[in-house]
């Protein structure tokens, strides 16, 4: 049973006026900070963005919630807080064969979930079982199939589980092969979709809910560093220290609050108001003021992350690629970083990031109205002519609405083309995105590892996050060039022909290359910026 703890002395609606973006002003209470009595209980208050859609690995795909997921849980490995090297975590030693297809991993016997039950190998295949299975729809299915006979089994092509590349030893060995080596596959297993699931949580016939019980605050199950102890929706995901966790004397906070502020603007006005220890983000038009004083505050990282705008593909006129290169070509991506963003954000000619180790960029950056033009006209819509009105989907916040805005003026400057902005919440832009029921939306894809792939692999037929609902044969037999290789030379090659490809045919519209901006107390330590803003609570304390 989960209990409550009250950090605090007094209880007016210290939420609210952060909701609000007040300073606080708490009637009865003493005069010091929300941030400095939270520190003195060791309670990390955290921005995390919007409101997480679920907390079970096997659904979601958002920052947010891995995130939090990163907190409740653990893998094999688990990433070094500053290289993001992958560091033992469940996994106590492994062997891997010399044809490098074939891993073992001895389980550590002090693993145990938050109920006081072993982890086992078997909570590991009934895991990637799990997420495997086409009825559960993970969206995050295709991560695993490196796993040899992993994706004929999620696609339902009429082989068992059986056939799939994991088997449990005992209770605490499992075997993994795949179906060709992997160089980063240890990489791979850092990320959640590869976490156990309590299998003793899931009924016997072997099927569980869409989203797991043991991932809800009454029934909570996990194996990492916390435990779950609150959830207020719209609110925050609040998390205490698990006293189970094999490495819990690592651990020295004792509860982090993931506060669900889902607008930059409220989080710094929480953060200067001393309701925050560290923001998700702050809005483009402060990056200036703080620049200008030098403030310590003020963190600004390297990431591995892609702005666009996701056309859906599938009919009406985005369906042309004319129409695409021609909304590509009119945006000047130069103006839309140096007056909307200014944190050094780059323009983005293709989608893996610059900042990708090892890789260069075949595409080059082109602002061309006239040939937007004269495809437009080309497609059958000269100067705008007969263009049917396109709805831009985005979700509420502010520089996505000025982003929005600004795309609007220039197509329709250079186009001759209006565009209807329809800005949703963050569950129901993500439910439209899902389904489909979209034309031109804003999206950002974040990479999960240092790898060409984690970007690539996107847009290949039948991805779970392949939203546009592009196919192209040529470009999947490239990405299975690039995956069949161990020569990184000659994978980084068909990495660049296949993002030529992506970007030839305008599949996506890159706007720029992200990096981190956000708020941070300098007592917080532990917290590295890298390139994929992976923060291991486990390591964070205050001093």
């Amino acid at each position: 049973m989960n209990r409550r703890l009250t950090y605090f002395p007094c209880r007016v609606p210290v939420l609210f006026a952060l909701l609000a973006g007040l300073a606080l002003g708490f009637s009865g209470c003493s005069r010091e900070r929300m941030a400095d009595q939270a520190k003195a209980q060791g309670l990390l208050l955290m921005g995390n963005g919007p409101e997480p859609q679920a907390l079970d690995p096997h659904v979601t795909t958002g920052n947010a919630e891995l995130t939090i997921q990163m907190a409740l849980y653990e893998g094999l490995f688990s990433p070094h807080p500053e290289t993001l090297e992958p560091l033992p975590a469940v996994a106590e030693s492994w062997t891997r064969s010399d044809d490098g297809k074939t891993y073992r991993f001895k389980l550590r016997p002090a693993a145990r979930w938050s109920d006081g039950a072993p982890v086992r190998s078997a909570d590991f295949v009934a895991a990637w079982k799990r997420a495997l299975d086409p009825e559960q729809g993970t969206p995050y299915a295709y991560m695993l199939y490196p796993l040899k006979g992993a994706e004929p089994y999620n696609r339902g092509e009429g082989i068992s589980f059986e056939a799939v590349g994991v088997k449990e030893i005992d209770e605490h060995e499992l075997e993994v092969t795949l179906e060709r080596p992997i160089p980063y596959f240890l990489s791979l297993l850092m990320h959640p979709v590869w976490y156990p699931v309590p299998s003793h949580a899931i009924s016997q016939g072997g099927k569980s809910e869409r989203i797991g019980a043991w991932t809800k605050v009454e029934t909570f199950i996990g194996n990492g560093p916390f435990r779950l102890r609150e959830w207020r929706p719209t609110q925050y995901v609040e998390v205490e220290k698990n006293q189970d966790y094999w490495d819990a004397g690592m651990v020295q906070l004792k509860a982090i609050r993931f506060m669900a502020l889902d607008e930059p603007g409220a989080e710094e006005r929480a953060f200067m108001a001393g309701q925050l220890h560290v923001t998700d983000a702050l809005p483009p038009a402060r990056v200036a003021a703080y620049r200008k004083t030098n403030s310590p505050l003020l963190q600004i990282d390297p990431y591995l992350g892609t702005y666009y705008l996701l056309p859906n593909v599938r009919s009406g006129v985005l369906a042309d690629s004319r129409v695409r290169q021609a909304l590509s070509l009119t945006i000047n991506r130069e103006i839309l970083v140096a007056n909307l963003l200014g944190a050094g954000q780059k323009p983005a000619a293709g989608f893996v990031p610059d900042a990708m180790p090892g890789y260069e960029s075949p595409v080059e950056l082109v602002y061309d109205p006239e040939q937007g033009r004269a495809l437009l006209a080309e497609a059958g819509y000269p100067n705008g002519k007969g263009f049917p009105v396109l709805e831009y989907l985005y979700n509420s916040s502010e520089s996505h609405r000025m982003i929005a805005e600004a795309l609007q003026a220039m197509w329709q400057k250079e186009l001759g083309i209006s565009i209807q902005l329809a800005n949703q919440e963050w569950r129901t832009y993500l439910q439209r995105r899902a389904t489909g029921d979209f034309q031109l939306a804003r999206a950002v894809w974040i990479g999960d590892y240092p790898e060409p792939s984690t970007f690539l692999d996107l847009w290949k037929s039948g991805s779970g996050n392949n939203w546009a609902g592009w196919s192209n044969a040529s470009y999947d037999a490239l990405l299975e060039s690039a995956h069949a290789t161990l020569d990184p030379d000659q994978r980084m090659a068909f990495y660049r022909q296949a993002e030529s490809l992506l970007i030839e045919d305008q599949a996506i519209i890159p706007l720029y290359q992200y990096v981190t901006v956000y708020l941070k107390v300098p007592e917080l330590k532990g917290w590295t910026g890298n390139l994929l803003d992976w923060h291991p609570v486990k390591y964070l304390s205050f001093d």
